[in-house]
């Protein structure tokens, strides 16, 4: 099979026999893979700095029919805090596990890289929580599961009051629309949706949100997640550790 250059983040790491790991990176140009890196747990091998979750790496791979094998590998950023800092590292956790779920298998996504590469830069210079709620969101935008925040997605009309979100319509229901178990969506939370989505990663605004929207904001992404998914996520057991704030600033 033919060998390729790649520039990667490393999504998820597991050791595989006596000194390799299996590796589930994110390309750039060819979407996630899953790949082995033979011997990198070996002290002398050239691959044993670079095989580390969270690691942002140039990388030589040899395709496969069911897995390839990275070769080599050229470290530039380790994002060594990611893995120092708990927060950091949980709420960077949730993202490469949402990236991973919801990404297909050797499908370019340029726009997901960006945004994961953007959201391990800044998770030690703002808020993780918020960092990665905002780019939570983003990533329903970037791959079609986008929910409906302006209009009733069973009648068409437009809402511009509280109102309630259907997990299984993917979006806002009106009240006459609304059906049981409902999810009440306040304008507060559209409002907070929206910052989010417009947040400038390159230059990050500053704002401040309650607690009580906060949660409710972060409760219907992960309850939006466990339905498109139809599983719940591994490191929400990690993040529902931390200490909840009552109040969050950028």
């Amino acid at each position: 099979m033919a060998q390729y250059a790649t520039e990667a983040l490393i999504l998820s790491v597991r050791n595989w026999g006596e000194a390799d790991k299996m590796v589930n990176f994110f390309s750039k140009e060819f979407g996630k893979i899953a790949a082995v890196a033979y011997g990198c747990r070996r002290p002398r091998s050239p691959l044993a700095g670079g095989m580390q979750v969270f690691s942002h790496l140039q990388l030589q791979v040899m395709g496969g029919n069911s897995l390839d094998t990275i070769k080599q590998c050229e470290t530039k950023q380790t994002f060594k805090q990611l893995r120092e800092n708990l927060d950091c590292m949980a709420y960077a956790a949730f993202l490469t596990e949402v990236v991973n779920e919801v990404c297909p298998e050797r499908h370019p996504e340029p726009h997901i890289y960006d945004l994961l590469l953007n959201a391990f830069q800044l998770f030690s210079k703002r808020n993780p929580r918020l960092v990665a709620l905002a780019a939570g969101y983003r990533i329903l935008e970037y791959t079609g599961y986008q929910p409906n925040y302006e209009q009733c997605v069973v009648c068409g009309k437009h809402i511009a009051t509280d109102s309630f979100f259907s997990l299984s319509k993917g979006g806002i229901v009106c009240e006459a629309c609304k059906e049981l178990p409902q999810i009440s969506f306040s304008l507060k939370m559209r409002d907070f949706i929206n910052q989010l989505l417009a947040l400038n990663w390159e230059e990050p605004q500053s704002f401040s949100v309650s607690g009580a929207v906060l949660m409710q904001v972060e409760k219907l992404l992960i309850d939006y997640l466990h339905f498109i998914l139809e599983k719940p996520l591994k490191s929400l057991e990690f993040i529902q550790q931390l200490a909840e704030l009552p109040k969050v600033h950028t």
